[in-house]
């Protein structure tokens, strides 16, 4: 018998066949995926965004009706559901025109909910890796002929983008006829996962972020602890899979009606997880007896991993281990994920190489910038390792200000240019500055300045380059246009 859930009873199915909905900030990575999954369920779909952008081109080309002025509290005449992206607030023009109208609104993570209702759920969650497990798992997935619905908040090329609509019912495998996989990136900010009822899940780590939400990293815990116990219980084929270490596992698990599962390093896991950073293959075993093994095509252990976590959650839908090992060798990474952005010529002879990545919290800036020294080993070809950070969010920054200093130690140089003001209030604004984490980094001995706007950045990386190096630009914001600068610039 099913145990009461710790939130309201999971929802009723999304009713979209037949309906018009209208999607604020339709653009979004994940937005633009649940426009595609709504469509895909019958439903009128259109929408609106601050401004045009590549994800709403696409959705025009495919006949979306998409319109880039925010400003006019318009809502189509026949509407029957708001669909608000997190970033709109209540007092947004549209909102309050559905407001006036008595139309039903709901948000990303609400309505995403209600679509993995009536399917067979597998979510990722975790303060690190989402995006690229939820990608690995659905490439593995579809690969392996499971014909996965995959949505996250990235874009990957092998998925179409952000998004993979696939089958109504499971085709083969131990799960064949039940309802269809629905692979969807399960973000803890705002308790947005709250909404979701999965059969599988996986937790990669727990980590204090988002404090400008939780406050405490106790909050962030107890956080993803109801999202555990919203797993299927293990009698209906409920499972969770959870960092051995790094996920606060006791406090997240207690009181779970699922199965719990470990992965990690250690030989205590359950899925235990090697990888070699030479030849970069990576291997799982499980309860002792190999299963599979790999080739690491992004750099970093940190990518074995999020490859090991994809590879237990197939598996357990019906993969076999030999579609799950030519997947993940053939994987092709996340936009803004350790991508290698291009090669440029110096102008001193031989060249720089740029990667951009969406790391914003100071383990995952740790964790990328070793795995590029270590992948691309600058100094063997007399280079550095330059980073370009852009801290997202003030308080973030103000929060993990001395974890961030100690983050950059596998860098030469760091340039910081100005914090990324999203969400949060004037006064926070004014609490915290880039010039602070740079100095920070300079009393530990760091190479760091502070730069802004981003043409200045530029101009400086053309000086500041020397052949050989490898240049990241880093951060939630729209840092990569630094990178996509200096490779159009050519060398004088």
């Amino acid at each position: 018998m099913r145990v009461p859930f710790p939130n309201p009873t999971p929802p009723e199915p999304m009713e979209a066949k037949g309906q018009h909905i209208y999607l604020i900030g339709i653009g979004g990575s994940g937005m633009s995926g649940m426009a595609r999954l709504l469509r895909g369920r019958g439903a009128l779909v259109s929408g609106s965004d601050a401004e045009a952008s590549s994800a709403t081109t696409s959705l025009q080309a495919q006949g979306f009706d998409v319109h880039a002025d925010q400003t006019r509290a318009w809502l189509p005449e026949a509407c029957d559901l708001v669909v608000a992206s997190a970033a709109i607030k209540p007092e947004h023009p549209q909102m309050r025109e559905a407001a006036r109208r008595g139309i039903r609104t709901l948000n990303y993570a609400q309505a995403l909910g209600r679509c993995m209702a009536g399917r067979t759920g597998v979510c990722v969650a975790g303060t690190h890796g989402k995006s690229t497990t939820t990608a690995m798992t659905g490439c593995v997935l579809t690969d392996a002929g499971l014909d996965p619905t995959v949505i996250l908040g990235a874009t990957c090329t092998q998925l179409g983008g952000g998004f993979r609509v696939g089958a109504e019912l499971v085709p083969t495998g131990p799960l064949a006829g039940e309802p269809g996989l629905l692979v969807a990136e399960s973000c803890e900010f705002n308790r947005s996962f709250h909404h979701f009822y999965p059969k599988l899940a996986a937790i990669n780590a727990v980590e204090a972020d988002h404090l400008d939400v939780y406050g405490s990293l106790d909050a962030v815990v107890e956080a993803f602890g109801v999202f555990a116990r919203q797993i299927a219980p293990a009698d209906e084929g409920g499972r969770l899979i959870i960092a051995h270490d790094g996920a606060h596992r006791r406090e997240v698990t207690a009181g779970v009606v699922c199965k719990v599962e470990t992965i990690g390093w250690s030989p205590a896991a359950d899925h235990h997880v090697t990888f070699d950073p030479e030849t970069r293959r990576a291997s799982l075993s499980y309860q002792g007896e190999h299963v599979v093994d790999w080739l690491v095509t992004v750099p970093g252990q940190h990518n074995a991993m999020n490859g090991a976590t994809a590879a237990a959650l197939a598996m357990l839908l019906g993969a076999q281990p030999a579609a799950v090992s030519r997947s993940l060798s053939n994987f092709g990474g996340v936009d803004r994920r350790t991508q290698l952005l291009g090669t440029r010529a110096h102008r001193l002879g031989g060249t720089v190489k740029v990667y951009d990545d969406y790391g914003h919290h100071p383990t995952e800036v740790d964790a990328t910038l070793r795995a590029l020294r270590q992948f691309e080993r600058p100094e063997k070809h007399n280079g550095r390792l330059v980073c370009v950070f852009q801290p997202h969010q003030h308080s973030r920054t103000r929060h993990l200000l001395e974890e961030f200093a100690s983050a950059f130690s596998a860098a030469d140089v760091v340039i910081v240019p100005d914090i990324y003001f999203v969400r949060d209030s004037e006064t926070e604004k004014q609490m915290v500055s880039a010039a602070d984490l740079v100095d920070r980094l300079r009393a530990r001995g760091v190479i760091a300045m502070h730069l802004y706007p981003f043409d200045a950045i530029v101009e400086q990386l053309e000086n500041l380059t020397r052949p050989g190096d490898v240049l990241v630009v880093m951060g939630a914001g729209p840092v990569n246009q630094v990178g996509l600068g200096f490779l159009k610039t050519k060398p004088r």
